[in-house]
């Protein structure tokens, strides 16, 4: 015999719950549930104990029909009653017996549902928030390339509507389908014990509603699917013209973007629209068939009573219950509606929390000491999926304390170089080393925390300038914040701003030009004295004058450090140590300004061109 544990009562209403609901739904549906259970499986005493009070609460609120069968009977037989052979001789004490056992059960119910509805709450605020955190956490070790491939909007959609529209089912759909399993079983219970006859004509319409739930379900799958593919795509859009409000306002596209967000709303609206229309033909349809067993009670039970078969009270009990059999059915068309939307957003949830990490955090060593900065890169080769760009069978010597800089066309393979140091990718092959140490067997927080990156595209976080640069190393003290800001001579227009260090950037550092964000950026990896610091692009976007700022900072700067710069300015980096000049992913030319100059090769065409010689 299986013992009879909290975790096997929790697999027992998951179950019976989901042939309630599930029996011959779609095959993804059952999937997402059986996931979703996987998933929630920490949290079983909550649904264990939430579940019982759903139990307790239907059964309480049934017993009121049942009581007014026996007050009947009480009327009508007096000292025969059933309540009589209990012991309470005279009517009246039958009522009192009947009103405090009716004060009781309202009671029960009362608390009963206080409980559930506290339990059951409190379940889906805390899994809607461990499964928003979970998938966030997960997303932040996904890959550079994922990221390339799924717009911002889809993800927030997922981690936001999806997690919330789950949260809907649990607060109430969960209930629905218990309640509706203790009613069906302890209504059909009674029914059986007072006239099977009946009973058998009562619950002839139970197959008709499971089968049109079940139809109606599969009809709702697919367009439940496509409406959450419709609102990731409405969210993404809206993501997308929002932080490109400036672009659309230069292009005076307010109009064009207006319509185009109509259209995606609408096709929104249609996809709702179709899912709706097939929920909302539930109960029409399933209303008939629970007249059906109302009159079939009504009618038969009815002739029993009146050629004396069935019992008067008993009578009024089967007629009051057989809505409480029938009629909580028809709920399911909104319980089906809930759970479709429920298990399509599950499935969204679940595939994001699972989508495998390419680049994994496998590494167990950590540095023996200080890092010095040396980078050796043997026959490292990467492509990106679906093109041949990338590079190819490279190989570098950087010294430590050394400033090297790579030159070469847009889409030659800078830039990759940098992302495979950092492990935003991995390589198809070679092995990248830093003071001798393969990366891969270095965890990923020593790797990075050791590697400073200023990059072109800019991104600063909503909050204050002390908090921005202060990101690499919370809790700095003002004095290296300070420090770090003149080093990368960005104090005087600190100094200037209102509120100092308090001033707020806005979100994406909107407040401030172009410059001044480059420069906040580079003071940003300064504090956190990286020893390896990369200038991807850094100066490409900004004015002379910030230009300029960069330059004296690097002077200060490179003493102690490896410095990587990718420039296209190669009025930057003529002195750097050595210079790359990379095509197509190959090292092409190597040397020092003066060298590469006297070459005359590719690198000195690049000069000629502009200085204004060519």
């Amino acid at each position: 015999m299986i013992p009879f544990t909290g975790e096997s009562l929790f697999y027992l209403i998951t179950a019976t719950g989901i042939l309630m609901t599930t029996r011959q739904a779609p095959q993804t549906s059952l999937r997402a549930l059986f996931n979703l259970l996987r998933y929630a499986r920490g949290y079983r005493r909550n649904i264990v104990l939430a579940a019982l009070c759903s139990v307790l609460n239907k059964l309480f609120d049934i017993a009121p029909e049942i009581l007014i069968g026996i007050a009947i009977d009480v009327v009508v037989n007096q000292e025969k009653s059933f309540v009589a052979s209990l012991g309470f001789v005279s009517a009246k004490s039958q009522i009192v017996v009947l009103a405090v056992l009716t004060f009781l059960i309202w009671f029960g119910e009362s608390l009963f549902q206080y409980l559930y509805l506290i339990l059951w709450r409190n379940l889906a605020q805390r899994l809607q928030s461990d499964m928003r955190q979970d998938a966030y956490d997960h997303v932040q070790k996904l890959d550079m390339s994922f990221f390339e491939s799924k717009s911002t909007g889809t993800l927030v959609s997922i981690m936001n509507d999806d997690v919330n529209q789950l949260e809907r089912f649990l607060d109430g759909g969960a209930n629905e389908i218990i309640q509706t399993m203790v009613a069906v079983v302890a209504v059909g219970s009674v029914f059986f014990v007072l006239s099977p006859s009946v009973a058998v004509l009562a619950f002839t319409p139970v197959p008709v509603i499971l089968w049109g739930a079940f139809y109606f379900l599969r009809k709702a799958t697919p367009l439940y699917a496509d409406v959450r593919d419709k609102v990731g795509a409405l969210a993404g859009r809206l993501s997308n013209n929002i932080g490109g409000i400036a672009t659309i306002k230069s292009f005076t596209a307010e109009t064009r973007e207006s319509e185009q967000l109509r259209a995606a709303s609408e096709r929104y609206v249609q996809a709702n629209r179709k899912a709706i229309a097939v929920s909302s033909a539930f109960v029409p349809v399933i209303r008939m068939a629970v007249l059906a067993g109302f009159l079939f009670t009504f009618i038969v039970g009815g002739f029993k009573a009146l050629n004396g078969d069935l019992n008067v009270g008993a009578y009024g009990v089967l007629v009051f219950l057989t809505q409480r059999l029938l009629w909580p059915l028809t709920r399911l068309a909104e319980t089906v509606d809930l759970f479709e939307r429920a298990m399509a957003s599950t499935r969204r949830i679940l595939d994001l929390i699972h989508t495998p990490v390419q680049v994994r955090d496998e590494g167990t060593e950590r540095f023996p000491g200080p890092v010095r900065g040396d980078i050796s890169i043997d026959q490292v080769s990467f492509t990106y999926p679906g093109s041949n760009a990338g590079v190819h069978g490279l190989n570098l010597d950087i010294r430590a304390g050394s400033t090297v800089a790579f030159v070469g066309a847009t889409g030659s393979g800078k830039s990759t170089l940098i992302k495979l140091l950092l492990r935003f990718y991995q390589p198809g092959q070679g092995t990248i080393r830093i003071d001798g140490l393969d990366i891969t067997t270095v965890t990923l927080k020593t790797l990075r925390e050791n590697i400073g990156l200023v990059s072109q595209d800019v991104f600063l976080f909503e909050g204050s300038i002390r908090e921005n640069i202060a990101y690499g190393r919370p809790g700095a003290s003002d004095a290296d914040v300070i420090a770090a800001a003149k080093t990368s001579e960005s104090w005087e227009f600190i100094e200037r701003l209102p509120d100092g260090l308090d001033t707020l950037v806005g979100e994406r550092g909107v407040k401030l030009s172009g410059g001044q964000r480059q420069r906040l950026s580079l003071a940003r990896a300064l504090l956190k004295d990286p020893a390896i610091l990369v200038l991807d692009e850094a100066t490409s976007a900004v004015d002379n004058e910030t230009e300029a700022a960069i330059q004296r900072s690097l002077a200060h700067i490179s003493h102690g450090r490896t410095v990587i710069v990718i420039a296209h300015r190669l009025s930057t980096i003529v002195a750097a140590d050595c210079i790359y000049v990379i095509e197509q992913g190959q090292v092409v030319e190597q040397g020092n300004h003066q060298h590469l100059i006297d070459r005359q090769g590719n690198y000195w065409s690049q000069w000629q061109v502009q200085t204004g010689h060519a």
